[in-house]
């Protein structure tokens, strides 16, 4: 058979067809090397003699709906120049892999738009091929993440499984691009950031986190020139966990029956802010509860108050708007609310630090949600390995030349 059917079928350079089979819905082709000069894969010497061969079947892309599958006599050749005795190298495969590096590239990009399950359904492979195929990829195009233009930076942890088992990321807040993902959380999982990230002489200008003491600590040693906001959707957090504590206390104290039953399932209706709420039916329920107790209603209120934090015009309006809020939380004469009060108190600094470079987490939590799709999606990740490289190419699954 010609040997251009086999150079633009199947991308393989110098080798002839001998023979092909039709097999169910497989075709199967016979393929060897054309008598060409012949060089040692170790030295590159000409002087080398045949020393026998081995048969080697790979897979190739689909022909239709058929399946495609190469028969490859693969030549072992001994150099007199430098006595080594191998196999010849094929340059459509890499090492032992048994598919061809065209496959390869045609699985890279059925996977824009289908799962792993459908790829290798359609292409009559294993889950397990497909997944390799991907990993391999993703390895070759994530080998080294340039990251010295980064200049500001989001640190965020997610549970990767029930168990506390848990990842945590770095993103670049420009790009959205995750650059680092760790193992576990806290000053552990930043290990192996920190080193990079002076390698690479980034300058970062400001980092935006939770207020875990473990991240304050590590920022502060290793980032002591940078602004360190904490993300106001965590902050806002405290105030939501504070407002649904009170909640439950009130519902526990109160001896009314009918009370009760108006704040029984109300958990939701009070962490959703005012412009979250459509119906008239769930603003008069809303009004009534919180018309009905006066440490429910402060509570409510405080929550609905904390967002004005982060919509002043400058600094100074900003600062007025928080020390006026943790006055009346420490005013409340509600425990629970005074001791949100002493602690929005204590991460004050870090909150203010918003209106100096005017950056939060959101694009981290935006990323946290594609991550729940992608849990979702692949229930039961056996590979951590492969989970992280998927992390790193939510950003930006642009094709690039796809080796091995």
């Amino acid at each position: 058979m010609d040997t251009s059917y086999i150079y633009y079928a199947y991308g393989i350079r110098d080798f002839e067809c001998t023979k092909t089979e039709y097999k169910g819905n497989t075709i199967i082709h016979h393929i060897q090397k054309r008598d060409v000069k012949t060089r040692c894969e170790c030295c590159h010497s000409h002087v080398v003699v045949r020393n026998g061969f081995k048969i080697r079947k790979i897979r190739s892309v689909n022909i239709g709906t058929k399946q495609s599958i190469l028969h490859v006599k693969v030549r072992r050749l001994k150099c007199k120049t430098c006595g080594a005795d191998v196999y010849e190298d094929l340059h459509f495969v890499t090492g032992k892999q048994r598919y061809t590096h065209r496959l390869a590239r045609l699985v890279i990009e059925l996977l824009h738009r289908m799962t792993i399950k459908d790829v290798a359904h359609y292409l009559g492979l294993s889950w397990d091929t497909v997944k390799d195929i991907h990993k391999n990829y993703l390895n070759h195009k994530f080998s080294h993440i340039d990251i010295k233009d980064v200049k500001h930076i989001g640190i965020d942890e997610f549970a990767l499984r029930k168990g506390h088992v848990y990842l945590t990321i770095v993103v670049d807040m420009l790009s959205g691009a995750i650059i680092h993902v760790g193992d576990g959380k806290g000053i552990d999982s930043l290990k192996k950031f920190w080193p990079k990230l002076k390698r690479s002489g980034a300058k970062i200008e400001s980092v935006s986190s939770d207020m875990s003491a473990a991240f304050i600590s590590a920022i502060k040693k290793n980032l002591p020139d940078a602004i360190h906001v904490f993300d106001h959707f965590h902050v806002q957090k405290l105030a939501g966990e504070a407002l649904d504590k009170v909640r439950r206390e009130v519902y526990n104290q109160e001896k009314d029956l009918e009370k009760r039953k108006v704040i029984k399932g109300t958990r939701w209706l009070l962490l959703r802010h005012d412009k979250d709420i459509f119906t008239e039916d769930e603003k008069k329920r809303l009004d009534n509860v919180i018309k009905m107790n006066e440490p429910l209603s402060k509570a409510y209120i405080l929550n609905e108050y904390l967002q004005e934090v982060w919509k002043q015009d400058s600094y100074k309006e900003g600062e007025a708007v928080l020390d006026d809020w943790i006055k009346q939380a420490r005013e409340s004469k509600v425990p629970t609310l005074e001791k949100l009060g002493n602690s929005i108190a204590a991460y004050r600094t870090g909150i203010l630090a918003y209106y100096k470079c005017r950056t939060s987490n959101a694009k981290v939590e935006g990323i946290n949600n594609k991550i729940k799709v992608l849990k979702r999606n692949a229930y039961g990740y056996r590979d951590i390995d492969y989970f992280k490289l998927r992390l790193f190419n939510l950003h930006n699954d642009k094709i690039t030349r796809f080796v091995g």
